[in-house]
């Protein structure tokens, strides 16, 4: 990416300038016109002015950022989620730990201590086979009966049949919102380095779990109004409650939260489906190939899956450009369950085999993380940097019922030449790739950068740490006749419940979607 070498804070905080390093043809291009990726109505809902953003780099800082935040509410505290699990402690590394700790005990406390704060969480109502291995649906009802009348617990199937609502909001006080991976369940909290038997990454029984990554990002300013109205839309649909929006002056960000972006732009992009009157939003698939379209240097990519199509169809489509962009891909050895291994894994080889048809000068590489004793990282992130000009973290996987299917929300970052902030955000977000690749490699922010500066690649910058073997090329493999045909039809991963439901419907009659999933920006 342009001037990666000269990022040097590691991605806590704004790095040093360029110093004259971006390369003539990067600098002139920031130069003259670029056209904006960000596009309201095409591929985000709204862009919004974030006073202060913060980048939160696995669930050890969600998690206690989170917590601080909740704290200092007064009105209302909003959590929407794929997962919900009330066992679960916040800071268990920490023996200083403000009480409560544990997360329903910590709503309890807020409720029973702050007379005017009301309390609103919403749970996907996922089915049975998935349910039993969450926190009970029937604990999490008697729960929402025997607490508060201001603590409210409920549980949201309004989507379509196999769907899921995928989306992981926490607003605070209208004064503060979270976005990302990360949802307040069980298996989530790690911290960076991964290291093997953490005696604090167990489970509420107390089991040990693998190391996991994740990313999340918190915003103060206009924006939280956009994402309180996201947030209170899906109540509205899920409980027929309508949340009057509120007008909170105080400030409820963490006193040690570290700001790394000050009066930055931030687009909303979100994946809704059609859903009796509510119209299909496919924002996230159009930014997801907006911005593949727009790289000039670097595309990096840290996601669970690697499955979407229309996603990689479009990043193929770059690899056959002479002078196209470098493409990096961070994806999990392997996903943590026997179903998601079936079901994506297995068409994940196509898609790689498919990249690596295309790849005829060589600028494809994809890698999976293992902490220093050789244990898989699982990589929950869903984290997009195009160059220095757009970072993007969110809810939306890099498959196809995250663009049509399934309920997403993501936030971008983007640089735009000549507007305010732009060189703090460039800067940033440079920063925060480098810190990203070199917690995967096991190394300092810095030997990362010096690497990337000597070699001028990505992927030479990454070999060139792979005596740790931390960050390992994906091996290899032939996918299997019933890979290709999963693949081809969309089996586990549909884009809409068209192809959710056609194999039921006529089974006799594979068919074949014709040229992957149709993208629609905005509202269909």
């Amino acid at each position: 990416m342009d001037g990666l070498a000269d990022a040097r804070s590691g991605g806590s905080g704004p790095a040093a300038s360029d110093g004259g390093a971006i390369p003539a043809g990067a600098a002139a291009g920031h130069a003259s016109a670029v056209q904006p990726i960000l596009e309201p109505g095409r591929n985000c809902w709204r862009i919004e002015r974030a006073d202060r953003i913060a980048l939160l780099v696995d669930a050890i800082s969600y998690f206690g950022a989170a917590k601080a935040a909740m704290r200092k509410a007064r009105r209302s505290v909003m959590l929407i989620g794929w997962d919900y699990d009330p066992r679960i402690r916040l800071e268990p590394h920490r023996e200083d730990a403000a009480q409560p700790d544990v997360l329903g005990d910590l709503l309890d406390w807020l409720v029973a201590n702050r007379p005017g704060l009301e309390v609103r969480v919403l749970r996907w109502d996922m089915p049975l086979p998935m349910a039993l291995a969450k926190y009970p649906k029937i604990a999490l009802r008697i729960r929402d009966w025997m607490t508060s009348v201001r603590l409210k617990l409920k549980l949201d199937g309004t989507h379509p049949a196999g769907a899921s609502h995928h989306q992981k909001l926490l607003v605070v006080d209208h004064s503060i919102a979270f976005c990302g991976g990360i949802d307040f369940g069980c298996e989530r909290w790690d911290r960076p380095g991964h290291v093997a038997d953490d005696p604090c990454r167990v489970d509420p029984d107390g089991a040990p779990y693998p190391p996991r990554h994740d990313v999340a990002m918190a915003v103060t300013g206009p924006i939280v109004a956009a994402l309180s109205e996201v947030a209170r839309e899906r109540w509205r649909r899920a409980t027929g409650e309508a949340v009057a929006p509120l007008d909170c002056s105080h400030d409820c960000w963490p006193d040690d939260l570290e700001i790394n972006i000050r009066n930055g732009r931030v687009g909303i992009a979100r994946t809704e489906p059609e859903w009796y009157a509510a119209p299909s939003v496919r924002e996230s698939g159009a930014l997801f190939v907006d911005m593949i379209a727009a790289a000039r240097r670097s595309i990096i990519l840290e996601n669970q899956y690697f499955t979407g199509d229309a996603i990689v169809g479009a990043l193929a489509a770059r690899l056959s450009e002479p002078d196209g962009p470098e493409i990096v891909v961070i994806n999990p050895a392997h996903s943590p369950g026997r179903f998601e291994r079936m079901a994506m894994d297995t068409v994940r080889t196509v898609q790689v085999e498919r990249m690596r048809r295309a790849d005829r000068y060589g600028r494809f590489r994809i890698y999976s993380p293992f902490n220093a004793a050789g244990q898989a990282v699982i990589i929950h992130s869903k984290v997009a940097v195009i160059d220095d000009r757009l970072l993007r973290i969110g809810t939306s996987n890099i498959s196809n019922r995250s663009i049509g299917f399934d309920t997403e929300c993501d936030l971008a970052i983007e640089s735009r030449p000549g507007e305010p902030g732009a060189a703090e955000a460039r800067e940033t977000i440079r920063a925060f790739a480098v810190r990203l690749l070199a917690e995967h490699c096991g190394v300092e922010p810095d030997a990362f950068a010096a690497a990337y500066r000597e070699t001028g690649r990505l992927a030479a910058a990454i070999d060139s740490f792979a005596e740790g073997k931390r960050l390992r090329p994906m091996p290899e493999s032939r996918p299997s006749a019933f890979s290709r045909w999963a693949a081809r039809n969309h089996l586990f991963d549909p884009v809409d419940s068209g192809e959710a439901w056609w194999l039921l419907r006529r089974p006799w009659r594979p068919r074949r979607p014709s040229g992957g999933p149709r993208l629609r920006s905005g509202a269909a």
